[in-house]
């Protein structure tokens, strides 16, 4: 391993600087200096009835159906280093959203389990520098998220039952450096996708700043090979062409020759540190008739840079007779994660509740 990239990783870990650490969850839901587990009645105060204040009395937080809740409300200056949460119920049903400084729309959009790479709503293990997902459902990120005058994150129940949330986000107090851009993630889905359609992973992203991961919960609707696919960059007033081209969908997800095991002829799936194919839903011979798939690319040490604008597509593609490419209709979700240089001004409006289910 390089000193470059131990640098990178570790090098300011022994830096002595002025920050604060804090952390919101339900035992201090300010982040108070000496205000974490002085609760007296939260929801596991009869567990606690023998022990009294201070032995874990409120450790999670309900959220009721069709309502949202406020996770953390923080102001001043500071960075979201590293978030941990145990969603119950349906992961795309929780929908989690962030909101930076007095931004009235969100920059961050998106169901909690495509958010940390688990789309299909059945647990995966991600093992990744960004995004860890551990047993039996511990969702975890570190992906560093500068704010200048407030932090605001809310869950919203879009289910039809309440949800229990244990969760904790840590954080720094500090000041933050004039080139820091504002992290972003913005949820798409189209099921399926209209013949010779090409998927849009991200698109209306104005100003400056660099596209950091791509997370895809991918079902196919048709037989055989399904990632001929490229995906496309269109950077800074890119028109008809991009100015990056992909040579195929597993190649972008840091795979070769259709992820195939090639003494079991099956998918394999892989989890690193910046790119995996961390989970194959595959047919059960029943009910379960389908082959869907989850991908994580993270763009660490090569981020695509932009200066103005930034589109991001895919093909969904795959073989059909003659040696000839077929374009598929396949069930298309994902998340597209970047920096910038502002919060943005608007997303593209969330899909139903009936559109987002996984069915």
């Amino acid at each position: 391993m390089s000193d470059s990239f131990f640098n990178q990783q570790l090098g300011s870990i022994a830096q002595i600087k002025p920050a604060k650490t804090r952390s919101v969850s339900p035992e201090n839901f300010t982040g108070g200096k000496g205000q974490a587990g002085k609760s007296l009645d939260g929801p596991a105060a009869s567990c606690a009835r023998e022990l009294g204040q201070g032995w874990k009395i409120s450790p999670f937080v309900v959220i009721p159906a069709k309502s949202t809740f406020t996770l953390a409300d923080i102001t001043g200056s500071g960075v979201v280093q590293q978030i941990w949460m145990t969603p119950t119920g349906n992961w795309r049903y929780s929908i989690l959203r962030f909101y930076w400084d007095d931004a009235e729309t969100p920059s961050v959009e998106c169901p909690v389990g495509d958010f940390f790479a688990n789309g299909w709503g059945e647990f995966a293990p991600v093992v990744s520098l960004p995004v860890c997902v551990n047993p039996g459902s511990a969702f975890n990120c570190y992906w560093p998220m500068p704010f200048r005058k407030r932090c605001r994150v809310t869950m919203e129940n879009i289910a039809d039952e309440d949800m229990k949330l244990y969760y904790q986000i840590n954080y720094s107090e500090e000041a933050v450096p004039a080139d820091a851009g504002y992290f972003h993630a913005q949820f798409r889905r189209v099921n399926p996708l209209p013949y010779k359609d090409v998927y849009t992973i991200l698109d209306g992203v104005s100003g400056s700043g660099q596209f950091v991961g791509t997370y895809m919960a991918w079902g196919v609707n048709n037989k055989g090979w399904w990632g001929e696919g490229e995906i496309k960059f269109y950077l800074d007033g890119d028109q008809e062409f991009p100015t990056i081209c992909g040579t195929g969908t597993e190649d972008y997800f840091c795979g070769s020759y259709n992820f195939e095991n090639q003494k079991t002829k099956q998918y394999q799936e892989f989890t690193t540190p910046y790119a995996g194919l961390c989970q194959v839903l595959r047919p059960d011979g029943v009910y379960r008739s389908q082959t869907r798939f989850g991908l994580y690319r993270w763009h660490l040490t090569d981020p695509v840079r932009f200066a103005q604008d930034l589109k991001v597509t895919i093909q969904a593609l795959g073989w059909r007779s003659g040696g000839r490419y077929l374009p598929l209709q396949d069930d298309l979700a994902s998340v597209a994660y970047w920096y910038q240089d502002k919060p943005a001004k608007s997303f593209p409006a969330l899909p139903s509740r009936d559109y987002l289910e996984v069915i």
